[in-house]
């Protein structure tokens, strides 16, 4: 196949990784052979062998009009929330083209995680009749577009936790449903072929949970049951993909009974999580100091890992701006990005992907 008249085939597509992401969609839309070189998993994993990709931290955040910033900050104006966009080697900002139909802007508390070339977004509430969605819709970062998947089944929930393997497959898992009882249900959604796949439930309910790929593994951490309401477990539940099972259940992951949306896994298999004003790793059975928050986002929104990297997106105090921060995990030096007023809204929630 000849990608480009003239050039040897790797000599033409190692001119293609080099593409920024930006200019992704107008590649595809050149040709066919451009369009089936792009879209191959094949090439996401060239662009990561060559560093070529673009790193991106993805954010439903809430629009900050620069005219009306400070009557949103301080007289707490109801926020509309959108995608926004944090490249983290350049500290670049922009936002994403806003799925189709949503004019009053994003579900409240949806949850976004990325598989490949995808962002998947998922459930939240209606912010103008306060339903939950069961609604998935996908992004495509090499095509530029939305699509919408299959409808989430059974009973509708929220505050679930959500994650993804980064192939293809997203997990939800807990939450609680219209009556508040919390869920030991989960499920898989398969984003190449659109359909959905049932998880044995899980040993206990757990609301507002944090779900975590590591090690091929899916992992559960925290959440609480409806007699609990509100007081977090310390303990953790794994599922086993290769025998499509839960393990045991494991006791006191958590040192404190607390609220687990933080915790994230590095590349290196850590788990990481903010508390008590300091970034924490679980080594062996503790947990262990690493680095002291900077006062600017003592007060934590979001965070995300990627490649030896710790993002972390705070404000110093209520209706204060938000800021962004980026860890270094090899010699934990923080480093400040910029944060135009225009991206310094509430976070909800974010991932991370490479394209």
């Amino acid at each position: 196949m000849e990608l480009i008249p003239g050039l040897p085939y790797d000599i033409a597509r190692d001119c293609l990784i080099r593409v920024e992401y930006k200019q992704l969609a107008t590649v595809v839309s050149i040709c066919k052979s451009w369009k089936s070189e792009t879209e191959s998993p094949e090439f996401r994993r060239l662009r990561r062998a060559a560093c070529t990709g673009q790193k991106l931290v993805v954010m439903v955040q809430a629009r900050v009009n620069p005219d009306q910033a400070s009557n949103i900050m301080k007289n707490g104006v109801s926020p509309v929330y959108r995608f926004a966009l944090l490249e983290p080697d350049t500290g670049d900002w922009c936002e994403l083209p806003p799925i189709p139909g949503f004019s009053n802007g994003l579900p409240l508390f949806c949850q976004v995680a990325s598989a490949g070339s995808d962002l998947v977004v998922l459930g939240g509430l209606d912010p103008v009749t306060w339903e939950v969605s069961v609604s998935v819709f996908i992004f495509n970062f090499v095509s530029a577009t939305w699509r919408r998947g299959a409808d989430m089944p059974g009973v509708r929930r929220s505050f679930f936790g959500f994650a993804s393997d980064f192939d293809r497959m997203v997990y939800v898992v807990g939450g609680h449903d219209g009556d508040k009882n919390a869920l030991r249900s989960s499920m898989a959604y398969d984003t190449a072929k659109d359909e959905w796949l049932s998880l044995p439930d899980m040993a206990r309910e757990r609301d507002e949970c944090k779900a975590i790929f590591r090690h091929g593994k899916l992992h559960v951490i925290g959440g609480y049951c409806t007699e609990m309401q509100g007081r977090f477990e310390r303990t953790a539940e794994v599922f086993e993909i290769a025998s499509w099972q839960w393990e045991n259940v494991l006791d006191d992951l958590l040192e404190d009974a607390m609220c687990p949306k933080t915790c994230v896994c590095g590349s290196d298999g850590v788990l990481y999580m903010c508390r008590g004003g300091y970034v924490v790793a679980l080594k062996g059975s503790t947990w262990q100091p690493v680095a002291d928050l900077p006062a600017d986002v003592s007060n934590i929104a979001n965070v995300t890992a990627w490649q030896d990297k710790l993002g972390v997106i705070g404000t110093a105090g209520f209706r204060e701006p938000y800021m962004a921060y980026v860890l270094d995990l090899k010699n934990y030096k923080w480093k400040k990005m910029e944060t135009p007023q225009q991206y310094s809204g509430h976070v909800q929630s974010g991932c991370y992907l490479e394209i």
